[in-house]
């Protein structure tokens, strides 16, 4: 029963079904077909699939030059309570109808903010409440929950690095709200996005006590969560900037410095958002694989940018060829730890059809499992593998193999490389890689 709730939101939008790639139906899967297996798991257990709360449910369309286009049946109530439950009834309507098996929140994306902690509290534990009961009657999980320390104008300094230890105490106070209820709801994972967590100058930044306040803050909320019985991992999301001008969580690389120097390497990985990679001057499978590298790679926000536009624009994937190059990163690492794909994405404001967000997350599954078929058919049915072995076969034996184990010495490497005189140039044969890529798309 694809309607969990008394009122239809989406109507005339039926269950949406596997047709394969030659169906003209807008509303069905023509790549994503949760149980077919690849590479020993079925797709549903690749993707773990997820929904963004704050994007489908509460994104109206509106940016810097005009308000929102999007007018949403769930969203017309006065009360909080209730509105937030016709939200709830939308979100799994939704959810089940797509076939998605999980969802990702911020705190106020569930309920709206009230004008203090406490009454916000207890908001947030009524609508979590209801939400048990929609978990139950439909079997839809939580990948993750957060918290929004970014938009309230008191987090205009940052929350865990704001030099004012009331704010920082105001944002402990609104993280244990959200790890409460990502707990009740069985989430099983938190995230942690320091969306203002950086400077917009240097000048009026202790840089130091900022980056120190932020270690302490994520160690006082492990060890909370943990002893509450939180048994999932707790992922930092990368980004350069913006609205911040450096945000401390630039890129993995960076994130992955920061979770080892304060300690947090046993129980913290990466979630990775396609986006926030270009940001960052970097490519989605590189910060993969940066993530994966580590033994990090936890969690996907899945989006894109536009690659003319110098901001976070979370449109929906659809670039085959750079998501089939990330799947490689998946397949040969293993996968992702404990976390899913979440669609991180919203429709454009234009788009202002109920229907055009079941044509959006439609799109970015397919884009997925289309990328994953063509890794997979990559590494098992050409060459590649066989030619990136053979690059750096040269590690396999002899003073090579030697080096690797750590067995020479400074000395011994000059003494080979006089003995065995000037090196030949070897192709890297780039072009070559490519077009294995291009051959199985």
């Amino acid at each position: 029963m694809a309607v969990i709730g008394d009122k239809e939101y989406f109507k005339g939008i039926p269950e949406i079904r596997f047709e394969g790639k030659d169906s003209d139906n807008p509303l069905a899967y023509k790549f994503y077909n949760a149980e077919q297996k690849v590479a020993g798991k079925t797709m549903r257990e690749h993707f773990k699939f997820a929904m963004a709360y704050w994007h489908t449910l509460c994104g109206t369309g509106g940016d810097p030059f005009g308000p929102g286009t999007k007018v949403f049946p769930w969203a017309i109530h006065s009360d909080p309570i209730q509105a937030a439950k016709d939200k709830a009834d939308a979100a799994f309507e939704f959810l089940t109808k797509m076939g998605f098996d999980y969802y990702c929140f911020h705190d106020f994306d569930l309920v709206d903010e009230a004008k203090n902690l406490v009454e916000s509290e207890k908001r947030v534990h009524q609508i979590v409440d209801y939400l048990k009961q929609k978990q139950e009657a439909s079997d839809v999980k939580l990948l993750w929950g957060t918290a929004n320390c970014f938009s309230n104008p008191k987090y205009m300094n940052g929350a865990a690095s704001n030099p004012d230890f009331k704010v920082l105490a105001h944002a402990g106070a609104q993280v244990k709200i959200a790890l409460d209820a990502t707990i009740a709801l069985g989430g099983e994972n938190y995230v942690f996005w320091g969306g203002r967590e950086g400077y917009m100058s240097l000048l009026n930044t202790d840089m130091k006590l900022e980056q120190d306040n932020i270690g302490r803050f994520l160690n006082m909320a492990r060890d909370y969560a943990r002893k509450q019985g939180f048994k999932g991992s707790f992922f930092i999301e990368p980004k350069p900037m913006e609205p911040t001008k450096h945000q401390y969580d630039f890129d993995a690389a960076t994130s992955i410095n920061s979770i080892r120097q304060y300690g947090l390497e046993n129980d913290f990985k990466l979630n990775i958002e396609v986006n926030h990679a270009t940001l960052a001057q970097h490519t989605f499978q590189h910060e993969l694989q940066v993530a994966a590298n580590a033994g990090m790679l936890g969690s996907i926000d899945a989006n894109r940018g536009d690659y003319q536009n110098g901001w976070d624009t979370d449109q929906f994937p659809n670039n085959v060829l750079e998501t089939a190059e990330a799947m490689l990163v998946l397949l040969k690492s293993g996968g992702l730890q404990g976390g899913g794909i979440n669609f991180d994405a919203k429709t454009r404001r234009n788009s202002t059809d109920l229907e055009d967000i079941f044509i959006a997350h439609i799109g970015g599954a397919d884009t997925f499992a289309r990328a994953l078929l063509v890794a997979d058919a990559v590494l098992s049915n050409s060459k590649y593998e066989e030619l990136l072995a053979k690059r750096y076969a040269s590690y396999e034996t002899g003073e090579g193999a030697a080096f690797i184990k750590g067995n020479l010495k400074l000395e011994d490497l000059s003494n080979y490389a006089k003995t065995n005189g000037e090196p030949e140039q070897l192709s890297g044969k780039q072009e070559l890689y490519e077009n294995i890529i291009n051959q199985h798309l």
